[in-house]
């Protein structure tokens, strides 16, 4: 008996120790998932594919699992010049090349030179992209650029590269679009919808009969509808898989909205706000307007991009003052900072000007930034100039082939990586 009940006794208190240590297992356990899932959400966060630093992948040799590799910011590196390059993605020869930008048929004297120039991230690789696996990849997808002339010269370029992979398209219009390509073999339709501001906007003149504004003695100016979409693209969202938007030249355009005789005025539900505001706290406001009605209007599972402000080399004057590019090869990284630099308040200081607004706009949202600045900012190099067929120095478009084929390898390169994540 005493055996037996020393047994019993020696039981009970083993189930109890067990219980005690499988309560302690437990919670050790429990604390190790918590802490796994706050490194996993800072991870996450940190190297987030709205950031432009984002994560690379490569396939395993075996399975083809997609492998993580460490984050990648692609906007710091450096372009090395590859005189071995003696073709670009497409040729000058392709007709969607508006005439003021194909340097090569405009006899640029750096014209083929542009392209054997290569941008290179540090510690990792920026590939060109390959147009026959992008479009087996992306199938039965409809993507749209929204924006100015330079999202144009963006579209130009992609659809160039695309053609020549696969010829039998289909030329319209959807939803809208200024010009629209369907590459029929793939289901995969490239719109462009031209918009100046994003937000609608028109002339707008003081009514006889008077009003808010012309109480204050304005007589003409640009109304600026800063809650209404621009009509060119307000059914993109719920049409395109896959959005690209851009605005910024024209709210430092003086020789389009002059401040004293054709100013912007902006109206927010149909009533002009007042005091008038100046443009950069008008772009705030359309920024803030636009990007909820896209997040509000955006097809299930759409993926959108905000492009960053394109730089503008002007040396000497803007474009109407005398202002020239005529440089031959890409810009020493003291260059960048004499043009571009906040402090110096030059005449191309717009370009880290919309930026900041850019970025502050989007924090919070689901937007994706394709981060095109830095690298561009060194190509003096790759505009028109005198090439482009006007009366002053196109200091502002891109050569085509060039730099925006650059953007555009950068721009597939995220959306493949955004693809391996989800």
């Amino acid at each position: 008996m005493p055996i037996r009940g020393h047994s019993l006794h020696h039981a009970k208190k083993s189930a109890s120790h067990s219980s005690s240590c499988s309560t302690s297992l437990l919670f050790i356990s429990l604390l190790c998932l918590a802490s796994l899932f706050l490194v996993y959400s800072l991870f996450k966060s940190s190297v987030s594919p709205h950031n432009h630093q984002n994560l690379q992948f490569k396939r395993s040799d075996s399975s083809g699992t997609p492998i993580l590799v460490e984050p990648c910011d692609y906007s710091d590196g450096m372009w090395i010049y590859d005189p071995s390059v003696r073709s670009a993605p497409y040729d000058h020869t392709c007709k969607e090349i508006f005439k003021g930008w194909n340097c090569i048929a405009s006899n640029k004297s750096n014209g083929l030179d542009i392209i054997k120039w290569h941008w290179k991230p540090k510690g990792c690789d920026l590939p060109r992209f390959d147009p026959v696996r992008f479009l087996e990849r992306f199938r039965n997808t409809n993507v749209g650029f929204v924006g100015d002339s330079l999202n144009r010269n963006m579209f130009v370029s992609l659809f160039c590269t695309l053609k020549r992979a696969s010829s039998e398209v289909k030329k319209w219009r959807p939803a809208g679009a200024d010009r629209g390509f369907t590459f029929l073999q793939y289901n995969f339709t490239i719109a462009y919808h031209r918009t100046n501001l994003l937000a609608r906007y028109g002339r707008w003149s003081a009514d006889a009969n008077g009003g808010t504004l012309e109480s204050l003695g304005y007589k003409e100016g640009f109304r600026v509808d800063v809650d209404i979409p621009d009509g060119t693209w307000a059914e993109a969202p719920s049409f395109h898989d896959i959005l690209i938007f851009n605005t910024g030249h024209w709210w430092w355009a003086p020789s389009k909205f002059d401040p004293v005789k054709s100013p912007m005025l902006f109206f927010e539900n149909g009533l002009p706000l007042i005091p008038a505001l100046p443009p950069h706290v008008g772009l705030d406001l359309v920024l803030k307007h636009m990007i909820s009605f896209v997040e509000r209007r955006m097809r299930t599972g759409g993926i959108k991009f905000f492009r960053t402000q394109s730089p503008r080399h002007f040396e000497g004057g803007d474009w109407d003052q005398g202002g020239f590019c005529q440089h031959l090869q890409p810009l020493l990284p003291e260059q960048v900072e004499e043009l571009f630099s906040l402090e110096n308040n030059g005449t191309n200081v717009e370009t880290r000007l919309v930026n900041q607004h850019l970025y502050k706009a989007l924090q919070g949202s689901d937007f994706h930034i394709l981060e095109i600045t830095r690298m561009s900012e060194f190509r003096a190099d790759a505009h028109p100039s005198t090439a482009g067929g006007k009366k002053h120095d196109d200091c502002m478009h891109w050569c085509l082939p060039g730099t925006t084929d650059t953007w555009n390898d950068l721009f597939i390169t995220h959306l493949n990586n955004i693809k391996f994540q989800n």
